[in-house]
């Protein structure tokens, strides 16, 4: 019988990465996207495509209905939570329904989807894939509206995981690092221009500058897309899988000391010689 799982946010980036993994492997997949011109894309990799908005309740609901009547007898046997946005800026000057509008699709949508999904995955002993980041477990200079999302995304999975124990339902957690994704060029359209007068505004541009490089040599998005496949089809998947081109040393950055991360950034990025003292 053929498996089937629900991916959000399929119309460009991991998403659409994972989808079309996940058909190649034989799973018939469901994939999620607001915009209707966006269902040929997803029809094309072989996905379903279905019409969501994940801040959006009737959306929501109105998904959950398509997917059932498409099951019929059959189940759903994962749900990956993959739909996100980026947000950036110095935590003082960020307007605040910016910073609401990031936790509202990266953490409060991950829920809305679940909650609406959790009947099917029941009843399947299915499995949860939620997309954190490494931004989830350690937070760098202006991007505190994403990694406030994945921190509290971290958290709400672990409750999460162990409330469905009895259940049989799994709850795995994918922590990418930095990957090649179309993602990269909202980071790069971002405005910056309220922060250019502000003390920030140097710093904050050379920063962009350096994540964007950065991208340019990060590895594709195949290696998520092959996390989420293992995190499907394992018997015994890891809780937490970091994914990235050198996971060893960003386990290692994550270990050190936050006194010493302190003291490189400063130096790093602020090119100053040492922090302000205490």
């Amino acid at each position: 019988m053929t498996r089937s799982v629900l991916v959000t946010g399929t119309s460009s980036g991991i998403g659409a990465v994972v989808a079309r993994e996940l058909a190649r492997q034989g799973f018939g997949v469901f994939g999620t996207v607001r915009r209707a011109e966006d269902a040929a894309a997803v029809t094309a990799y072989g996905a379903t495509p279905v019409l969501m908005d994940v801040t959006d309740a009737a959306s929501i609901a109105a998904a959950r209905s398509q997917v059932e009547r498409a099951l019929g007898p059959g189940s759903l046997a994962g749900l990956v939570n993959n739909a996100g946005i980026a947000g950036a800026g110095p935590l003082e000057l960020i307007p605040l329904e910016e910073f609401r509008r990031v936790l509202e699709v990266n953490l409060i949508g991950v829920l809305a989807v679940t909650q609406a999904f959790l009947p099917l995955l029941k009843a399947a002993r299915g499995r949860i894939v939620n997309v954190s980041s490494v931004s989830g477990r350690g937070a760098l200079p202006f991007m505190g509206p994403y990694a406030a999302s994945k921190f509290a995304l971290e958290g709400m999975s672990d409750s999460l995981r162990r409330e469905l124990l009895p259940f049989g339902v799994r709850v795995i957690m994918i922590e990418p690092g930095s990957v090649q994704s179309r993602i990269w060029d909202k980071v790069a359209a971002m405005d910056l221009g309220r922060y250019r007068a502000t003390a920030y505004g140097p710093v904050l541009e050379r920063f962009r500058d350096a994540a964007l490089r950065g991208a340019k040599r990060a590895p594709p998005a195949d290696i998520v897309a092959r996390a989420v496949a293992r995190a499907l089809t394992a018997r015994r998947p890891p809780v937490r899988m970091l994914v990235s081109e050198h996971p060893i040393i960003d386990r290692l950055l994550l270990r050190l000391p936050d006194r010493l991360l302190d003291w490189l950034i400063v130096r790093s990025v602020w090119k100053l010689k040492s922090p302000e003292s205490d």
